[in-house]
Parts: structure tokens; C-alpha cells; sequence
């Protein structure tokens, strides 16, 4: 069976696969946070375990990107950090900026009293001491402060293997920090929860020092990451991957079933050491099996999943604001914050409100990437014809 059994990571097929589970992943975080507010009673029956739509999007990224960097070594090419920093910075910052400022104008729009410090938004640190006591607004910001530092660390790391020629060890490398995971939960677990754990405001703590922390969540990048190696130096992977995916899909929904009784209730000690890994053990099985061209869902189009895919960055940095704003406003007119006529509302606005931030902001940004990137590319190949 050759190579091109499972479709590489640069393959456009395979986003076909993958806009599913972003869908799934922004769908799961929008009802989750939705319990925030006035909510019909289902929704907490449905959403209570939507904070796994985060892990789903940390396994997602880790591949993604790690997958890209792998390509460009795969070719034997130098990973151009000026152009990977651009990439990130125009597709993710300006919408970022432009919701920041309107929570930090505007304070009506904030659906709770306290903001952070703003330069704990600006320096993307936003996840570390991050007191629900204290800071209830744009919190949700703490996950892109994960993936920030992720986008900073990782080509680092990739060009430092790579200048050294350790790329071999890259392997240990991840599973030493997997490993790492585990003792660095338990240690916060021990000496800063657990002598908390009979207060009131011990959810507060016990998202404080270990929900949030990035070395406390580099499971589901760690689980992106190996799949993009695996997928891309190893094709004896690939091949029976591609041949067992469906069981494969099958065993990931099965170590999410399991994760979910784990995980109740959140804040326990066993939660704390195992919930993550396996979490993102499960979405990494079903992301390595619905890349797989012999899986049903491979070239399955859906233009609903499609279209949340799309806006699925919009929906995440909007969709809190938009929800406390259109539940203040309908409100007066008599409708019930915990009706399902208001749910529907806020999921309308929180669409509308992304399509604006996504052609208003998100694609415009895009052009302008894309304009530099050219200008870079051609300014580079003349370098090169003048000194042919």
C-alpha cells in the first residue's frame, strides 16, 4: 500500500475531514459557555462536557501546524520563521484586537464585571493566575494564550533540532514532556489545590493553578504534534491507519465516554491527573482516523460544517459578548433568558456577529498576508536571479 493511501497534511481533501471536528469543537465551546448565562435545562445536560472543545482544538492546531513544519523538513527546506510568525500573525491578531478593544471601550459589553489587566491580553498571558474571582470577562481568551505560546515555542524548537541535527530525538522529546504533564499536574494538584479543596471558591483555585496553565495543557498539542510526525516520516503508519480507521474512530469515541464519567466532577484529583491526556487521546484517535481516505467522513461535504469551520475563530473570540448583549437587549421585550427562542436569538447573533468579523476584519487581514508573503517570495527569487 503506498503513500498516498492517507492524504498528506498539506492535502486539501483531508480539511474536509477536519472542518467536521472544528465544527464540533466551536459547536461544544458555544454551549458550554452558554451555561453562563440564562439557559434552557437540556443545554447543561448537553454542554457540561463542551470544555473538551478546547482540547479538540489544541489537537487540531498541534497537527496543523506541526504538520506544516514537518512538510518543510520532509523536503529538506529551512522553516522560514519570518514567513510562519507573518502567517500566524495576520490570521489571528487582528481579530483578536479589534474584540479586545470593544470589551475595553465599551464596558456594557462585557458579560461580567472585571477584565484582566489589558496587558495580560496583549502579551498573550492571560492564562497564567488568571482568579475567576476577580476576572470574569473575555476569559475565555486564556485558550488562545495556549496556542500563542504554542505558535512561538514550536518552530523554535523545530529549527534548533534541526540546527543541531537531534531531529531523531525529536520523539523523546515529546514523550518526555508527556510524561512531564502527569508530575507537574499531580506537584500543583498536592501543594496548591489540594490544601484548598473544603473553601468555597475552591473551582476558582482549582481552575487558577491547573486548568489554565499552559504546562498544564500540552496534551492535545503534544497528540497533534506526534500524529503530524507520525503521519509524515513514518508510512507504515499511515497505511494501517488508513486500513483499521474505522476501529480506530471507534476506540477514540470510546476513551472519550470513559473520560466523561472520569471527569465528574471536574476538580478531582484523578480528573486533574487523567482527564486531560485522555481527552485528548480520544479527539487524537478520531482526528488520525477521519484524515484517512478510506473513512466515511474523508470527502463527506457538509456546508453547515463547512461554514462553522469558517467562522469558528470569529465565533470564539465574539460569541460571549454577543450572547450577554443580545440576552440584556431581548430581555426588556418580555423574552425569557432561559427560553430556547432566546438561545436561538444569541446563536443567530453569534453567527451574524462572526460573518461581520470575518469579512470585515479576518479576510481583509488575509489580503494583506497574502500581498506580503508575494512580495517576500518575489523579492527573494530576484535576489537570487541578480546574483545568478
Amino acid at each position: 500500500m503506498s503513500d498516498s493511501t492517507t492524504a498528506s497534511i498539506s492535502d486539501k481533501h483531508k480539511l474536509l475531514g477536519l472542518d467536521h471536528l472544528r465544527a464540533l469543537a466551536i459547536t461544544y465551546v458555544l454551549l458550554f459557555h452558554y451555561q453562563l448565562f440564562g439557559h434552557p435545562e437540556w443545554v447543561s445536560k448537553i454542554g457540561g462536557f463542551g470544555w473538551t472543545g478546547v482540547d479538540l482544538f489544541f489537537v487540531l492546531s498541534g497537527f496543523l501546524i506541526a504538520g506544516q513544519l514537518f512538510n518543510t523538513i520532509k523536503k529538506g527546506k529551512v522553516i522560514n520563521m519570518r514567513e510562519f510568525f507573518a502567517k500566524r500573525f495576520f490570521r489571528i491578531i487582528p481579530p483578536y484586537l479589534v474584540v479586545l478593544l470593544l470589551y475595553t471601550v465599551i464596558p456594557s459589553l462585557r458579560e461580567r464585571e472585571h477584565m484582566a489587566p489589558i496587558w495580560k491580553y496583549l502579551t498573550f498571558t492571560l492564562n497564567f493566575g488568571l482568579d475567576l474571582k476577580t476576572t470574569g470577562t473575555f476569559t475565555h481568551a486564556w485558550s488562545l494564550c495556549v496556542e500563542e505560546q504554542f505558535y512561538l515555542i514550536l518552530p523554535l524548537t523545530f529549527w534548533l533540532l534541526n540546527y543541531f541535527k537531534a531531529g531523531k530525538k525529536a520523539i523523546y522529546i515529546l514523550a518526555g514532556l508527556f510524561i512531564a504533564g502527569f508530575a507537574i499536574r499531580y506537584t500543583g494538584w498536592h501543594y496548591f489545590a489540594e490544601p484548598h479543596i473544603a473553601e468555597d471558591d475552591f473551582g476558582a483555585i482549582w481552575h487558577q493553578v491547573i486548568y489554565y496553565p499552559t504546562y498544564n495543557r500540552l496534551d492535545g498539542l503534544l497528540i497533534g504534534v506526534s500524529i503530524a510526525g507520525a503521519y509524515t516520516f513514518y508510512p507504515r503508519v499511515k497505511e494501517i491507519v488508513n486500513r483499521y480507521n474505522h476501529l480506530l474512530m471507534l476506540l477514540g469515541l470510546v476513551i472519550l465516554i470513559a473520560a466523561y464519567f472520569l471527569c465528574s466532577p471536574n476538580e478531582s484529583l484523578i480528573s486533574t491527573i487523567w482527564g486531560f491526556p485522555l481527552v485528548s487521546l480520544g479527539y487524537g484517535l478520531i482526528l488520525a482516523a477521519i484524515i484517512c481516505p478510506s473513512n466515511f467522513l474523508y470527502r463527506r461535504q457538509s456546508a453547515i460544517t463547512a461554514q462553522l469551520a469558517t467562522l469558528s475563530y470569529s465565533i470564539y473570540l465574539s460569541h460571549k459578548l454577543v450572547i450577554h448583549l443580545t440576552q440584556s437587549l431581548l430581555q426588556k421585550t418580555g423574552i425569557d433568558k432561559n427560553s430556547n427562542l432566546m438561545m436561538l436569538c444569541c446563536l443567530l447573533g453569534t453567527i451574524a456577529s462572526a460573518l461581520i468579523l470575518r469579512y470585515t476584519i479576518e479576510k481583509p487581514s488575509l489580503r494583506v498576508r497574502d500581498k506580503l508573503l508575494h512580495r517576500w517570495r518575489h523579492s527573494k527569487k530576484h535576489a537570487v536571479v541578480e546574483v545568478v
